[in-house]
């Protein structure tokens, strides 16, 4: 029994040591990116090359907001991630809709929210683009953001999540005299707090990371985002490896430190569009 006892746990250090070994080969790229940002151009370029600066400096950083357009680009992303955030409640009402309302034609118009999941995003952008260009509204933020604002993704979630909350509550409230928005506001979103954080994570992510709407729709510089910005720094100054790195970290930093704080809430977020 001792003798497997001990295999077992050889085994366990065996298996530790080679992920322990591939995660830090994994991660060295990142670390190297972000420790680059802070050298200089001639530093990244020696040979041999460094890890750990020898100089550190934060003029890459500096040089993005001085020099580059990078606080326009900032702030359109953080207005594409304000209005995706009002996009996330108006699927949170859509789910509930879905989930607590009897009407005509629910089950069908579900389906058809459903079979929207199966389209992929670059058929449908053409006929976007046509539809704003007709209405006036490319090369604008309000194009930019408008697509984005629904998804049939948020919806199924909220209403398979929304679906599992007991009826008997709302009908409790109503009897109170609670209006449907005071029901939906008070009792459905502060259960739904799981779910709420998860579609929150998430849109961040894909507001944070917008690049191929943003680069169709605009073709002015100011309505640009981070992303685009990024793409257009690497090839402005495709020879100026640190100035890229800075650009390249302050993009992805943020993502990183969402990640890791929420990564629990993203888990169990999938597990709840799997098995409710």
């Amino acid at each position: 029994m001792n003798q497997y006892a001990h295999k077992s746990r050889g085994a366990k250090w065996l298996v530790g040591i080679i992920l322990a070994v591939g995660g830090f080969f994994m991660i060295l790229p990142f670390i190297w990116m972000v420790l680059s940002s802070v050298k200089t151009d001639a530093e990244i370029l020696q040979i041999p090359p460094t890890i750990w600066p020898e100089t550190f400096t934060w003029d890459n950083f500096k040089m993005l907001f001085t020099e580059l357009n990078f606080s326009v680009y900032l702030r359109n992303t953080l207005v594409i991630v304000l209005f995706s955030f009002i996009g996330l409640f108006l699927n949170a009402m859509a789910g509930y809709g879905f989930a607590k309302f009897s009407f005509r034609g629910k089950n069908k118009m579900f389906y058809m929210v459903l079979a929207t999941m199966m389209i992929p995003g670059q058929v449908t952008m053409i006929p976007v683009y046509l539809i704003l260009n007709m209405f006036g509204l490319t090369n604008t933020m309000t194009g930019i953001v408008l697509p984005g604002l629904v998804g049939a993704f948020g919806i199924f979630l909220f209403r398979q999540f929304m679906s599992t909350i007991p009826d008997e509550l709302m009908e409790a409230a109503r009897l109170d005299g609670a209006s449907e928005f005071f029901i939906f506001w008070k009792i459905i979103l502060p259960i739904s707090r799981p779910v709420l954080a998860v579609q929150g994570i998430l849109t961040f992510i894909a507001g944070w990371n917008s690049f191929l709407w943003p680069l169709i729709i605009a073709n002015d510089e100011k309505y640009y985002t981070l992303s685009v910005g990024l793409s257009l720094l690497k090839g402005q100054y495709s020879s100026n490896y640190a100035l890229q790195m800075a650009g390249s970290t302050f993009m992805v930093i943020p993502i990183i430190l969402i990640f890791m704080m929420f990564q629990k809430y993203i888990l169990k977020g999938f597990n709840v569009s799997g098995l409710k």
